[in-house]
């Protein structure tokens, strides 16, 4: 993992993460509360959701910390199989198995720390995880679909599609699921399509 100036970069795996749960809760609220997920929060949803991560031994929670200590950072990844159904479908349509594929949760960054290398720091340790916690062939992850004429997304958005296009992911044609929550200002769950972008885990690179 590649070392990142005042910022210290760990990872928890399985019942470990309960450590770490309520600080990634607070992670996930504020981060997801931006465009493009809008999401409005629910900190016993999130415990919840998380303690899921932490009910799985393969599972990892890679977490950034400035050096007073304090989680600016975390993304996580578990084996598919052992991820919430809801995922599942899409996998098994497209002719993928379960087994082979490791999940991607969620990398959420705070953005004063945006743009010192982090994210490629999340990505390398769960990509290093996935090799030597089992036979993976596939890493993959979720990323929210909105229409590009959408008037709520602020004029300076940039998009993540390089940054994962350069870590090798790319879209699958036609591989999409469906998860539904709370918008900001919004009385109600609604559905919303992610889309699912994977590559390879190039097995030769455990000895690196």
């Amino acid at each position: 993992m590649r070392p990142i100036s005042g910022i210290d970069v760990r990872a928890h795996t399985g019942r470990d993460i309960l450590r770490v749960v309520d600080e990634l809760a607070s992670l996930r609220i504020a981060v997801f509360r931006e465009w493009p997920y809008l999401y409005e929060g629910d900190r016993d949803y999130e415990r919840e959701y998380l303690a899921a991560y932490a009910a799985s031994p393969r599972s990892v929670c890679v977490v950034a910390r400035d050096d007073d200590g304090m989680a600016v950072g975390a993304s996580t990844g578990i084996p598919l199989v052992d991820d919430d159904n809801t995922f599942h479908r899409s996998f098994l349509e497209h002719g993928f198995a379960l087994d082979d594929v490791f999940y991607f949760g969620e990398s959420v960054l705070l953005p004063a720390w945006r743009g010192r290398g982090i994210g490629h720091a999340f990505f390398d340790a769960r990509e290093a995880h996935a090799r030597v916690t089992g036979a993976f062939r596939w890493t993959a992850f979720c990323s929210v679909r909105r229409d590009e004429s959408d008037t709520r997304a602020p004029r300076d958005y940039r998009g993540n599609d390089a940054f994962w296009r350069k870590r090798r992911y790319a879209p699958v044609d036609g591989m999409a699921c469906t998860l539904s929550w709370r918008e900001s200002g919004h009385s109600a769950a609604t559905p919303h399509v992610l889309d699912v972008w994977m590559r390879e885990l190039d097995r030769a690179e455990v000895s690196a």
